[in-house]
Parts: C-alpha cells; sequence; structure tokens
C-alpha cells in the first residue's frame, strides 16, 4: 500500500496493500480500497464505500456512506459521489454464461463511469456505464443516468432528463438573456449553445480542464 502521509486510514477499513492513498486524504469505518486503485489528495472515503480495482479519483473528492465505485471509473477532482450512489460497470450483466456456468473476469469486459471535475451526484443515483458526468454538472438523488451528462446540466428522474443549468457553485443558474445565464452567486455569465452550456469568453475559468485517461475515447451515449 502507497500512503503519503498523513493518510488517515481506520483500523476497521479494508485497504488493499497495492492501492495507493494521497496525503490529507481520509478512509472511514469499513470502506473498502480495492488493489491498484488510485486516490488522491484531501479525499473522504465514507463509511462502507467501495472503491474498485485500478479506480482512478483526483483530489478532494467526497464519497459518502455506501456508495459503490466500481471499475474502470475515472473520478475527476472536486468530485461529489453522495451517499448509496451506483457507478456500475456492466452493461449486459448475467450471473452465468449462455451455457449456465458461472461468468468468470474473461467472459465479460468491464465497462466505466467518467465523473468529470466538480461533479455531483446526488444520494442514491445510479450512474449506469458507459456514461460521462459533465464538468461541474448536477445529477439529482434517485436518478437513473443513462446518456452523457453535459458540463453544469441539472438532470433528474427515471431515466434522468436535463431540468436546467447549474454553476460551479451549484445554484441554479439564471437566464439573463437570449442562450445567456448567470450565477446568482459567483455573477459568472454562461452562454448556451445548443445542448451544451460554456463560460462566457470574457470571464475567467476558475478550473481549467486536465487531462484523464478516458479523455481519448469517444462518447458512446449521445447527451441528454
Amino acid at each position: 500500500m502507497t500512503i503519503t502521509a498523513p493518510a488517515r486510514i481506520e483500523e476497521s477499513a479494508d485497504v488493499d496493500p497495492r492501492a495507493a492513498i494521497g496525503a490529507g486524504t481520509s478512509v472511514w469505518h469499513l470502506a473498502q480500497v480495492r488493489e491498484n486503485a488510485t486516490i488522491g489528495e484531501g479525499c473522504i472515503i465514507g463509511r462502507g464505500t467501495y472503491i474498485g480495482p485500478g479506480v482512478v479519483m483526483g483530489d478532494r473528492c467526497k464519497v459518502q456512506n455506501h456508495a459503490l465505485v466500481y471499475e474502470p471509473a475515472v473520478v475527476e477532482s472536486g468530485a461529489f459521489i453522495g451517499p448509496a450512489v451506483v457507478l456500475t460497470n456492466d452493461h449486459l450483466p448475467r450471473a452465468v454464461t449462455p451455457a449456465g456456468e458461472l461468468k468468470t473476469a474473461e467472459d465479460w469486459q468491464p465497462v466505466g463511469v467518467h465523473i468529470r471535475e466538480g461533479a455531483s451526484i446526488g444520494a442514491r443515483a445510479v450512474c449506469v456505464a458507459p456514461v460521462t458526468i459533465g464538468r461541474w454538472a448536477m445529477v439529482a438523488a434517485g436518478a437513473v443516468v443513462t446518456r452523457d451528462v453535459p458540463d453544469f446540466a441539472l438532470v433528474a428522474g427515471v431515466p434522468a432528463r436535463l431540468l436546467g443549468w447549474v454553476g460551479e457553485a451549484g445554484t441554479p443558474l439564471e437566464p439573463v438573456g437570449r442562450d445567456t445565464y448567470r450565477c446568482p452567486v459567483t455573477g459568472r455569465t454562461y452562454l448556451q449553445r445548443g445542448e451544451r452550456l460554456e463560460p462566457h469568453p470574457s470571464t475567467d475559468d476558475p478550473s481549467p480542464a486536465q487531462k484523464w485517461p478516458f479523455d481519448d475515447l469517444p462518447r458512446k451515449n449521445n447527451p441528454i
């Protein structure tokens, strides 16, 4: 196990020796972090959570109690995963093969959920892989996400549908003109271009995008 001091690992947590835990990260009671998982600095891994083999997580993420983060998920910095959230990894799940034999790791190809920087997944939501949750997007509690979610989108329902837009503060954006929105907290403005929202070019981006392992893969689902 690679632990960068002063990470905090509760005694009842099960952290594989091959996992890497960043400085300032807390892994709470009964959580399980599997082999080759990488968790960044300043994260909170809540009680009873599961982090699968090879999962990649950035800095300052919060994973709340009993969330299930199955491999090969990628979670960028500043993401929030609420209580009992499930990130799936099998698009066509079966316990057995057509011949009736119990499936092994060689009998299926795992697919992952990619949560981008600053995004939030509400309590008991399910993200059905393969999907990407865009930067600073917000998924409502209890939602079932089956398609990619654009940056800054607010989605809810089963299946999840676009309800509006949110800013970095998480507050719904207010329309201030044609295809123009403003955050009532930060004052930042955004422009809607079709089904996408982008920060107004006249404002600075406080959190520039960074390169992550799934960035070069094509989107598999049309956006919500």
